[in-house]
């Protein structure tokens, strides 16, 4: 996104600020908004990666101050609030156990960047607690989770945006709605697709735990294992118990934006092959997968996920493509290619190709309209563009696709619901077993 139009920004800003969703139809409004505070105060929950980099983007945020920093380790709190020091903002607060934020009624809204098996119990917990939430992708850690959170959203009535952010992409929403308008008449296949050189993770000695680290609360829900020294800070993706594989850390990004390029919703069938080819080590997850869904309109989507080996396709690393008879869209990160049914390209549109402002730089985050959305509709009401009930719907699909993996399964499902039918094993995996004490009751 080096130039991307100046007019063009402020007027997608507006459009944030003032709940104009570009999709459409991809968001709800709040019945009764919430009063509007001098400041929307933010605990941000999970800052050793990718939470640092929400600190910095809601602490550049008008109107929003991270108050707190929290997290299970001493280094990834200092990260965090180096973050917002570094955007030019107050220290926040660093506290281990984000439970005492929960507390503080001057908290307004948790930001949730944690470890997968903690998405829907902190966001359960935030929602009981009366605060609204900003949740990383995946949102849940089995499909039992994405219910249970829809239900608490419903019970205790408070925002939740789902941080699949390309849905805030200027990029990603022309391509969208250029989709939408026809430009290669009725799409009824997408091809979805992440590639990465991950190395292996070998095979973890159980040592003691760090001193910086408190162990039993990063396990928290999940029933206890034993600390190994290749877990921690991110392997843990790559454990069934832990994570949820490639398939839901970057396919529901892609698949979400195929879903919502097809306008499906559930599907009828979901088939997935592969495993862990690339090396032999504690890894549990596929690092190779293809995964295929199939819709009751005679639609489906393709996943491609290739954890060991980055060669691109379409000469990109990540990204979606549409086809139909008619021709092809290809949507990545920053631009969207249109071919015709000869395989000619008829419209490029990069972000940026009409304007000469730099976005890439301190003063811009790829994030930053994606967390306006949120805070205004915390503070005016305003339609998300990500809300957790519609989003889910996608990272549902990459659940199933998952269980067809571990069952080694075809799965037939209810196109009204997305649950599984006629299948005991595949349905075994729908929830999981939680540590004693810590059962998620909305």
């Amino acid at each position: 996104m080096n130039n991307y139009s100046r007019r063009k920004f402020v007027r997608n800003a507006a459009a944030s600020a003032a709940g104009i969703s570009i999709l459409g139809t991809y968001g709800f409004r709040l019945s009764a908004p919430a009063s509007v505070n001098d400041r929307v105060r933010v605990a941000v929950v999970g800052t050793n990666s990718r939470g640092a980099s929400l600190a910095s983007g809601f602490a550049r945020t008008p109107g929003v101050e991270v108050a707190f920093i929290c997290d299970v380790d001493d280094d990834a709190i200092a990260k965090g609030v180096k973050a917002v020091e570094d955007a030019g903002f107050v220290a926040p607060r660093g506290i281990k156990d984000f439970r005492r934020v929960l507390d503080d009624s001057s908290v307004d809204a948790v930001v949730i960047a944690m470890p997968d098996h903690w998405h829907a119990p902190a966001t359960i917990m935030s929602l009981q607690a009366g605060k609204h939430v900003y949740l990383e992708k995946p949102g849940s850690h089995n499909a039992r989770e994405g219910e249970l959170v829809n239900e608490a959203i419903t019970r205790y009535g408070k925002v939740v945006q789902m941080g699949n952010q390309r849905r805030s992409w200027p990029a990603v929403i022309g391509g969208l709605e250029a989709l939408k308008s026809g430009v290669i008449g009725q799409p009824h296949f997408s091809r979805t697709w992440y590639g990465a050189n991950r190395p292996p993770i070998g095979r973890g000695l159980e040592v003691p735990v760090p001193g910086q680290l408190d162990y039993e609360l990063w396990q928290g829900p999940a029933p206890r294992r034993p600390f190994r020294d290749n877990l921690i800070h991110y392997n843990w993706h790559w454990f069934w118990h832990w994570g949820t594989g490639e398939l839901l850390n970057n396919g529901t990004h892609f698949i979400d934006l195929a879903r919502l390029g097809l306008g499906v919703t559930y599907p009828v069938r979901v088939s997935s092959l592969g495993g862990r080819y690339a090396y032999d080590d504690d890894w549990e997850t596929p690092d190779t997968q293809v995964t295929v869904f199939d819709f009751p309109e005679g639609k489906s989507i393709s996943w491609e996920g290739k954890s060991c080996n980055n060669r691109p396709i379409e000469g990109l690393g990540a990204a979606v493509s549409f086809h139909s008879n008619k021709g092809t869209m290809v949507i990545s990160n920053t631009e969207y290619i249109v071919y015709d049914d000869r395989n000619r390209e008829v419209k490029r549109y990069t972000a940026g190709q009409d304007g000469e402002v730099d976005l890439t730089g301190p003063g811009f985050d790829m994030d930053a309209g994606h967390i306006l959305n949120f805070i205004s509709a915390i503070r005016h009401g305003t339609s998300l563009k990500s809300d957790f009930a519609d989003a889910n719907i996608s990272v549902l699909l990459c659940h199933l696709g998952n269980i067809a993996h571990r069952t080694e399964s075809t799965l037939r499902c209810d196109p009204s619901s997305g649950i599984i039918i006629d299948n005991s094993k595949a349905l075994s995996l729908w929830g999981r077993e939680y540590e004693p004490g810590w059962e998620l009751v909305v």
